[in-house]
């Protein structure tokens, strides 16, 4: 099957892929748009999870103020060179991620970064809830482990639903913009503050 050019410019202009890798896709796919773009996307991300062990060592801060001054966020992201960190891709993820973190309040980047006494707080409270439903002992540890699961799905930030896309957490959307650029991206750290708020 024949692929025009203005479909490879399309597919291009969606995705950032290279020219040769857009038209296999548009090939391999038989000129479906849509179905090329997941292709690529796929690929992509295996390309980006290869880059892991890379190190990020140059990056933006990106910033969000909220609600006349009441919210402002400051987050750090790292990638490999300072020709991705100056891209337009890279610097509106590192906008995006700002505004999340103003909308959703995560208290830390990844699982890791949650602090243990707040994990055994929080492991405390479940399991008090769970003898007070009085579930069976044998499997109050596994409800109670469920429940940390879900604690760390809200709270972390790689873990969150986007605020612009709730389909896509935001380590996806991570991944994404990382397979778009070929680089590995990743958040170093962030501060939010709230007027009124104890930091």
């Amino acid at each position: 099957m024949s692929v025009s050019a203005k479909e490879v410019k399309e597919l291009r202009d969606r995705t950032g892929a290279g020219m040769m890798d857009c038209k296999k896709a548009l090939t391999e796919t038989n000129g479906d748009m849509e179905a090329a773009i997941d292709l690529l996307r796929s690929k992509g991300t295996a390309k980006a999870a290869k880059r892991a062990e890379k190190s990020a060592n140059e990056g933006t801060i990106g910033s969000y103020v909220h609600m006349g001054g009441r919210i402002a966020v400051m987050v750090e992201l790292n990638c490999e060179t300072d020709f991705v960190a100056n891209t337009d891709a890279f610097q509106s993820l590192a906008r995006d991620l700002a505004m999340h973190i103003a909308a959703a309040s995560p208290v830390a980047v990844s699982e890791a970064d949650v602090s243990a006494e707040l994990v055994e707080r929080e492991r405390a409270v479940y399991l008090e809830q769970v003898r007070n439903e009085g579930k069976p002992e044998n499997i109050q540890d596994k409800i109670v482990e469920g429940k940390l699961r879900k604690f760390f799905e809200e709270v972390t930030l790689l873990k969150q639903p986007f605020v612009k896309n709730p389909d896509q957490t935001i380590e996806e959307l991570i991944i994404e913009v990382s397979a778009k650029t070929g680089e590995k991206i990743e958040v170093a750290r962030f501060a939010r503050f709230a007027v009124g708020e104890a930091s």
